[in-house]
C-alpha cells in the first residue's frame, strides 16, 4: 500500500464501538450491505469480464455475513458464484442471516467445503474478521491450507482469515491473500508483523472502504500511518538567507574496535539528510583520521564532543559496544541537556543497568530509542516473542517507562509516543534486512532533531523516509535484494529534496 498521507488506525474493540454507534443512526444503514457491495465491486474490478468463476468463503460471524452480500451482487452480475459456508446459519446475527436468504433467493448453491475440482478465477474470503480471538484449526485449517494451495487471485474481507487484527500475528494458520478490502478504517494487524505478508501488501493492494462513516465525529484514534507529510513538516523548504549554523550540529559517539563503520554510517546519514556539521566520537583506540569518502566529517574524541558544548543533537549507540568505558560515556550524554537517540549498544547498556534506566526517564531533553525486538525485550524484560505478540503495546510499554518516543523495528515499524498515540509505518521492503540500516536511521533522525523538530516528528519522517528510500531502490531494480545501508543514504537525500520541493 503506497499511502501519501497519514490514514487513521483503529484497534478492534474501537471498530466495534463506531459500529454500535453506527447502527444507533438509520442514516447510516446497513453497514453489511455497503461492505458487501464495496468489495463486489472492488472483486469485479479484479475479474475483468463476467462470466469468470468466483469462490465465495464465508464463516459463521458477521464477515461471513459480508460474504454472502458479495456472493449475491456477483451472481446478479452474472459471475459463476460458488458459496461455502462454514458455519451454523441458526447462530447468525439478523444481519448475516438476511444476507444468506438473499443469497439463496437468487438461486445460490451452498457447500461445506470447496468443490474439490474447482479452479476458480477468484477467491472472496469472509471466513473471519476482526473478531477472531482463538487459533484456526480443524475444519477451518483444512479449508485454509487448501485455499493457500490454489493459484491465482485471493480477496480478504476485512482482512485474512486467520490475522489477528490487532497485531497481525497468525492465529495457527492464516489465508494467504493477493488483495485486501478492510472496512471502516484500517487495523494494525494489517500493517505490522505477518499481516503485511498475508493481507495483499506484498505484490497487491489494501483498500479502504469507509462505509460512508465519517470518522470526524466518530470516537478519535490513537493509531495512524506514516506518510511523506511528516517529512514535508519537519523539512519545510529554506530561506535564501541561510547558514550551516541554522541546521544545528550532530555527535555520534560509538565505533568501538570493529565497529567504526556502524559510527560512519551514523554521521554520513545525518550529513546527507541536511544537518549543518556533523562529529564523530570515535571509542576505537586507534581513530581514523578522516572519513576519505566524507571528508565533511570532523572527527573527534567522545570527551571533546561531550565537553566543547556544540552538539544540539546526539546519538549514541552505533558500534559503542559494551565496555565499562562506553557505560561511563553513556552516562553522560545522558545528562546533556540536548535531543538525544539511543540505538543498538546503548540500549544494551541500558537493559543492564537499573542507575541508567532511572536516569534515562529524567532527562531534561526529548530521547528517542530505536530498538528491535530483541532489544525492545532487554528494555522490557521480557521474551522477545511477547514483544512480537503484541508490538504497539509492548513500544508503548517502553515509551511511557523511559519517557520516549519509540521505533520498534521490524516489519512495519510501530513508533510509540509517551502520551500513548502511536504510528505504523508503511513504507520499506524485505531488502532493508541487511547490515547498518539501523545506523543509518539512527543518523536520520539526529539529523532531523538537530534541525529543530520535535521527537515524535522527527522520528515518524525518519522512519518513513527511511522506508521510501529502500522503496525507490527497489523500483528502479536496484533491490530489494542487494541493497546496502550506504546505498539508502544517498537514495534517502534523493527522496527527502524529492519531497520538500515546492509542487
Amino acid at each position: 500500500m503506497n499511502v501519501d498521507t497519514p490514514r487513521l488506525i483503529y484497534l478492534t474493540r474501537e471498530i466495534r464501538e463506531i459500529e454500535r454507534l453506527a447502527q444507533a443512526r438509520p442514516e447510516c444503514g446497513s453497514l453489511m450491505q455497503k461492505a458487501g457491495l464495496a468489495a463486489a465491486e472492488y472483486a469485479r474490478e479484479l475479474l475483468g469480464e463476467y462470466g469468470r468463476t468466483v469462490l465465495v468463503l464465508a464463516g459463521p460471524g458477521n464477515n461471513g455475513g459480508d460474504a454472502f452480500e458479495v456472493a449475491a451482487q456477483l451472481k446478479h452480475w452474472y459471475y459463476r458464484v460458488e458459496l461455502v459456508f462454514a458455519g451454523d446459519e441458526h447462530q447468525l446475527s439478523e444481519d448475516a442471516l438476511a444476507a444468506l436468504r438473499k443469497w439463496r433467493a437468487c438461486g445460490g448453491n451452498t457447500y461445506a467445503a470447496p468443490p474439490a475440482a474447482l479452479r476458480p478465477d477468484l477467491v472472496v474470503d469472509g471466513l473471519f474478521g476482526i473478531g477472531l480471538t482463538r487459533a484456526l484449526e480443524g475444519g477451518y485449517a483444512d479449508i485454509i491450507t487448501g485455499i493457500n494451495r490454489l493459484p491465482g487471485a485471493k480477496l480478504a474481507l476485512d482482512i485474512a482469515s486467520g490475522i489477528n487484527a490487532d497485531t497481525g500475528a497468525i492465529m495457527g494458520c492464516a489465508l494467504r491473500a493477493t488483495h485486501c478490502i478492510t472496512f471502516i478504517a484500517l487495523k494494525p494487524g494489517l500493517l505490522t508483523l505477518d499481516g503485511p505478508d498475508y493481507c495483499g501488501k506484498l505484490g497487491g493492494e489494501i483498500r479502504v472502504a469507509d462505509l460512508g462513516l465519517n470518522l470526524g465525529v466518530m470516537p478519535a484514534s490513537k493509531g495512524a500511518t506514516t506518510s511523506s507529510d511528516s517529512l514535508r513538516q519537519v523539512l519545510p523548504p529554506r530561506p535564501l538567507n541561510f547558514h550551516k549554523g541554522n541546521a544545528g550540529s550532530v555527535g555520534v559517539l560509538g565505533g568501538a574496535h570493529g565497529m567504526v563503520g556502524a559510527a560512519v554510517l551514523a554521521g554520513r546519514a545525518a550529513l546527507k539528510l541536511g544537518a549543518g556539521k556533523v562529529f564523530l566520537g570515535m571509542l576505537t583506540d586507534h581513530p581514523p583520521y578522516l572519513d576519505h569518502l566524507q571528508p565533511e566529517l570532523m572527527l573527534r574524541t567522545p570527551r571533546e564532543l561531550l565537553e566543547a558544548g556544540l552538539i544540539t543533537a546526539f546519538a549514541a549507540g552505533p558500534g559503542m559496544g559494551t565496555a565499562k568505558s562506553a557505560e561511563q560515556l553513556l552516562r553522560e550524554v545522558l545528562d546533556a541537556g540536548v535531543p538525544l537517540v539511543l540505538d543498538a549498544d546503548a540500549l544494551n547498556l541500558i537493559a543492564s543497568s537499573k542507575t541508567l534506566q532511572a536516569r534515562l526517564p529524567k532527562r531534561g531533553a526529548a530521547s528517542v530509542l530505536t530498538p528491535h525486538p530483541a532489544e525492545a525485550a532487554r528494555l522490557l524484560g521480557c521474551a522477545t516473542a511477547a514483544v512480537q505478540s503484541d508490538r504497539i503495546q509492548a513500544a508503548l510499554d517502553i515509551a511511557q517507562r523511559y519517557q520516549a518516543v519509540v521505533v520498534l523495528k521490524g516489519n512495519g515499524s510501530v513508533i510509540a509516543v509517551p502520551d500513548g498515540t502511536w504510528l505504523i509505518n508503511t513504507s520499506g521492503n524485505p531488502g532493508m534486512a541487511s547490515a547498518g540500516m539501523g545506523d543509518v536511521l539512527t543518523g536520520m533522525i539526529a539529523s532531523l532533531l538537530a534541525q529543530g523538530a520535535n521527537a515524535r516528528d522527527a522520528t515518524a519522517a525518519a522512519v518513513w523516509l527511511h522506508g521510501a528510500a529502500a522503496d525507490s531502490l527497489a523500483a528502479q531494480g536496484q533491490g530489494p535484494l542487494g541493497i546496502t545501508a550506504s546505498n539508502v543514504i544517498d537514495a534517502a537525500r534523493t527522496v527527502a529534496n524529492a519531497v520538500q520541493r515546492p509542487a
